[in-house]
């Protein structure tokens, strides 16, 4: 896993071998970052990366000079990567929470400018997810939800949806307040 620009780009992080989760590829989060380009400035923005697996998309969100990352995983193993990642960058810019992310939807009483879910795509509440995000009041006036998901989900009846990226089996759908 490596973070693809910004301070701390170039930086690698060996994520072990009996981790469950599927990081972001580097293709596709490189792409889908060229893209938010055009629809946010990350610098000195707050940012939730829900369901952060191994902290990839959390380290890049840092690295691009967000304003401070709260970063929601509720694996024990994954949760303490993440914690070893940002120890070894030596910021405080995120904040890594081990915990379930419904519950954290209903508890936050936080607004973010940006918003990234990656769930494990065969999660049975997958579907109810972008409306969790969107109707729970995180997301700040002009913020951005990007939300990684399976082909076989289409969002584009939520009147918030954007548009739709695909990169080779990674899809994403972007939301926007």
């Amino acid at each position: 896993m490596r973070i693809i620009t910004g301070i701390y780009k170039g930086r690698h992080f060996d994520v072990p071998r009996t981790f469950k989760a599927r990081p972001t590829t580097d293709f596709a989060k490189e792409n889908i970052f060229n893209v938010l380009n055009g629809y946010i400035d990350l610098e000195d923005a707050d940012a939730l990366d829900l369901f952060a697996g191994t902290g990839s998309i959390s380290l890049e969100l840092v690295s691009r000079g967000c304003r401070h990352v709260t970063a929601v995983e509720a694996d024990r193993a994954h949760h303490a990567f993440i914690l070893r990642c940002l120890k070894t960058l030596g910021t405080d810019k995120c904040m890594a929470v081990r915990g379930d992310v419904f519950r954290y939807l209903k508890s936050c009483k936080r607004k973010y400018d940006f918003i990234f879910a990656a769930p494990p795509y065969a999660l049975p509440e997958l579907p109810q997810i972008p409306a969790a995000v969107l109707d729970g009041g995180l997301l700040a006036d002009g913020g951005i939800f990007v939300f990684e998901h399976g082909k076989e989900n289409d969002f584009s009846a939520d009147p918030r949806f954007i548009e739709r990226r695909v990169y080779g089996s990674v899809n994403f759908s972007i939301f926007g307040i």
